[in-house]
Parts: C-alpha cells; structure tokens; sequence
C-alpha cells in the first residue's frame, strides 16, 4: 500500500469495517445492477480498500466528508448505515449519497463538491468549531483550475480542511496524464495521495444491462 498521510494528522478512531466488507457491499450492488433492477447509472469502488481504511482512521465522526460519483466506500467508512446506503442506491442516488448525521455529500458534477466543501471550512472556522472537512478528489479531478484555486484559497485562510487524491490513473477512461500533457505529478505535502488500480468500469460493472 503506498500512501502519503501528512505528519500533523493523527489517528482518531478505530475502522471497524474491513476491506472484505466493502468488496461484498460493491458485489451486491453490482449482482442489483446487472439483474437490472438499478434504473440509473453506478459507480462502484474497487482496489482502494485498504488506503481508504488507512484514512479514515483520522477522520472524526463528527468531520464533513465530501466525495464524488464512486462514494459508496467513503460513506460507508464514515458511518452511513449500509441498508440506507443500499437502499438509496438502489433508487437511483448511487451518486448523490448525502446525509447529515454522520455529516456527509457527494455530487457527480466534475469538482462540484470543492467550492461547497471550502464554504462548510469557513463556517467551522468561522464558528470557531474543532471538526474540519475532507475532501476526496480523483487525479482528473486535480489537474482543474476549480481544485487549485480552491487549495490556494485554503492554504492562505488556513481552513480547516484536509484534500484527498485518489489517483486511478484515469479521466473518465483515458490516461490523465495523456489527457492532460503531464510529466510528473508534484503533490503538495499536505495532501493524502495515493495510487490505485480501478477494478470496475467508469460506470456499471462492465457487463451490458436492459433496464
């Protein structure tokens, strides 16, 4: 596993899911999906389980959490019930997990959650509270203006926010850096990184379904 977690984060809780709980929750979403029972788009988690487990170990129950359109594992981990999760999931909202105890959103809009998640870091700081937001991004993700202002901004108001790249290696489905013209990637400090390979399709399972 290679993972860069900054040196002034601390760990805050013990993640009592395993790795193998969140294969089997994706493998049944996916069995759902392909008896075409699922009358929407998913987008399912593979191949980053044990790097998310790593993380979510310093994030508080209390902290915002804001991820993307392959959320399940994330929402999962930070405590949102898995038949609510599957149940919502199975209505159409694979990409629009939301819930507000245990504090968490998610959007299937290309950087969509940046400018909230940096808007929910001032009103903590502004409300002088001790919880602080993650923001989990992809590569693709990264490489837009929206994520490098956003960070600029949080760098120098000294938000209480932690960014998350989680490097598939894939914009949508072609290589980012092919996509982009990138060399190397120089990742901040500050910023948890880590590489993974994607075990399932941009979206669906890979397999063609009549719905």
């Amino acid at each position: 596993m290679n993972i860069k977690i900054p040196k002034n984060l601390k760990k805050v809780r013990t993640v009592n899911l395993t790795s193998e709980d969140l294969i089997t929750f994706e493998k049944k979403i996916q069995k759902v999906y392909e008896n075409g029972d699922i009358n929407a788009p998913v987008h399912l988690s593979s191949g980053n389980e044990n790097e998310l487990i790593s993380i979510f170990q310093y994030v508080a129950k209390k902290d915002w959490v804001f991820s993307s359109w392959r959320n399940h594992y994330h929402a999962l981990l930070h405590g949102i019930d898995e038949n609510y999760l599957f149940n919502e999931i199975v209505e159409g909202k694979s990409m629009s997990t939301n819930s507000t105890n245990p504090n968490f959103y998610s959007s299937s809009i290309v950087g969509g959650i940046i400018p909230i998640a940096i808007g929910v870091a001032q009103a903590i700081k502004l409300k002088k509270q001790n919880n602080k937001v993650w923001c989990f991004i992809g590569d693709m993700t990264y490489e837009t203006g929206i994520f490098h202002e956003a960070y600029k901004y949080s760098k120098n108001f000294k938000l209480p926010i932690q960014f998350v790249v989680e490097d598939n290696g894939l914009s949508t489905n072609t290589p980012t850096n092919e996509a982009w013209g990138i060399k190397s990637k120089n990742i901040s400090e500050d910023i948890i990184y880590y590489k993974y390979e994607r075990g399932f399709p941009h979206h669906g399972t890979g397999n063609w379904v009549l719905f």
